[in-house]
């Protein structure tokens, strides 16, 4: 079956959808380097460069699954949580388009600070546009962690989907065994230069990883995020200040920083996903 996804980024969520067994129609995202991005990794994808707002949907009518990952600022309680009054709020664009596209499913995930109860409101408009599309949805709190990726990563999903399909639907059950912590996953990345205190740090890294905030476009430069976000890093033995080009040499001391393919491992990119751009751009993503 054939998906449009809006916001495709870096193409993280692109890459499970197409694990699923979805071929691309077309993936849109406002952003050249997460294009470039995509169009490295998937030179047969229509990759769209374009803001939301100038999408028309028409043209994909009928396509059976529409999946988005809407920028998360308006919502995230490590920012204002302005919602609507957010110009980065894009739901009002996928509502659009949803009808424009009149998918047989719709996919929307983004920042678990969506539940609070300052957005109940608002979830309750977006329900109710559905519903006068004919939509069946809800919404559910996922964690990374419960599917095997080694990531503290709980995130929000709304799943909608046409009266006929709706019986169908169910929420995927949670693993039962725990994911690779930190160390394990890492080991033969952080010492692939030979470096002699990989062993004793992957003993160290004896957990999964926080969420990976990555680096701002705002404020530049490739890190792992603000000040809370570095402390946890630090209590598995990794130095959140900033990302390094290659792992830690024979000889290093202290706390060593991720590099961008450990960082993509623990979100659960393949090894073989490139980035285009330098860190900051692969880190936003």
């Amino acid at each position: 079956m054939d998906v449009v996804e809006l916001c495709a980024g870096g193409g993280g969520q692109a890459f499970g959808i197409e694990q699923a067994g979805f071929m691309h129609h077309a993936a849109i995202d406002i952003d050249t380097h997460c294009c470039a991005t995509l169009r490295l990794n998937r030179p047969d994808w229509n990759i769209i460069q374009s803001d939301l707002a100038a999408v028309d949907g028409t043209p994909y009518r009928g396509i059976p699954l529409l999946a988005a990952g809407l920028p998360c600022p308006p919502f995230s309680i490590a920012g204002k949580q302005l919602g609507t009054q957010d110009e980065r709020d894009l739901f009002p664009d996928a509502l659009r388009l949803v009808d424009q596209i009149r998918p047989q499913a719709v996919m929307i995930e983004n920042v678990r600070g969506l539940l609070d109860a300052v957005f109940s409101d608002y979830r309750a408009h977006i329900a109710g546009q559905l519903r006068k599309l004919g939509y069946v949805s809800a919404w559910k709190l996922l964690n990374a962690s419960d599917f095997g990726v080694p990531q503290l990563r709980p995130r929000v999903v709304c799943v909608a989907l046409q009266q006929q399909f709706a019986s169908g639907f169910s929420w995927p059950i949670a693993k039962t065994q725990h994911p690779s912590t930190v160390g394990e996953t890492l080991y033969d990345l952080m010492a692939a230069r030979g470096w002699t205190g990989a062993a004793a740090w992957r003993e160290r890294a004896n957990d999964i990883a926080p969420t990976i905030v990555g680096g701002s476009r705002k404020h530049g430069g490739p890190d792992l995020g603000p000040t809370r976000a570095r402390r946890a890093w630090a209590k598995l033995g990794v130095d959140g200040l900033g990302i390094w080009d290659e792992p830690p040499p024979v000889d290093f001391v202290g706390m060593p920083r991720l590099t961008v393919r450990m960082v993509a491992r623990l979100q659960g990119f393949p090894d073989t996903w490139q980035f285009a751009g330098r860190k900051t751009a692969a880190t936003v993503r």
